[in-house]
C-alpha cells in the first residue's frame, strides 16, 4: 500500500490540501487531483517538457518532481498563468505566427517562453532556441516559435516588428 502524506501548496494563487501518494509526481496531482490538464505528460521522463509548470518562480517539469516535493511552495500552471494575463502577449503572438500545431507541447512551451522573456529580453534567435531547446514540438519545427518569441520581445523593447 503507497503511503500518502499531506501536503498543501498554492497552485495558481489558491491554497491547496490534500493527502497525495508519496510518490505521485506533481504533473499527475495536477492533473488527476485538481483537473488542470494543462500540463500534459507525456514522456515522464523530463525530456520532452510537455509537463512544464512553474515553482516558486522557476520553470521545472513536474514529471520529476513529486508532489510532496512542492508542499509549501507556489505552483503556477498554464491555466493560472494565462487567466491572470501574464501570458496574453506571447499567446497572441503564437496564434499570429502559427506558431502553434496540435498543441501538445504549446503550454509547456509558453512557460518556458514566458520565463525567457522575463528573465532575457536582450535574447537573440540563438538564445530562444537554446531556451526552448527542453521543450520538444513535432509539428512546427520550431521556426514560427521562435519568430513568435522574438516578436514579443521585440514588443517589450518598444521596437517595431
Amino acid at each position: 500500500m503507497d503511503q500518502t502524506l499531506l501536503t498543501t501548496l498554492i497552485v495558481n494563487g489558491t491554497s491547496v490540501t490534500r493527502r497525495v501518494p508519496a510518490r505521485q509526481h506533481l504533473s499527475d496531482f495536477l492533473r488527476d487531483e485538481l483537473g488542470l490538464t494543462g500540463s500534459h505528460t507525456a514522456c515522464e521522463h523530463g525530456a520532452c517538457g510537455a509537463c512544464t509548470v512553474r515553482v516558486d518562480g522557476a520553470i521545472v517539469r513536474g514529471c520529476l518532481m513529486l508532489a510532496v516535493q512542492a508542499s509549501g511552495r507556489k505552483v503556477d500552471t498554464i491555466e493560472g498563468l494565462s487567466d491572470s494575463g501574464e501570458l496574453a502577449d506571447l499567446q497572441a503572438a503564437f496564434h499570429r505566427r502559427n506558431a502553434l500545431q496540435c498543441g501538445f507541447c504549446t503550454p509547456g512551451m509558453l512557460i518556458a517562453a514566458q520565463d525567457l522573456v522575463t528573465t532575457r529580453p536582450e535574447a537573440t534567435r540563438e538564445e530562444i532556441r537554446e531556451h526552448l531547446s527542453g521543450n520538444l514540438c513535432r509539428c512546427t519545427g520550431y521556426q514560427a516559435i521562435v519568430d513568435a518569441i522574438e516578436e514579443v520581445l521585440a514588443q517589450r523593447r518598444g521596437a517595431k516588428t
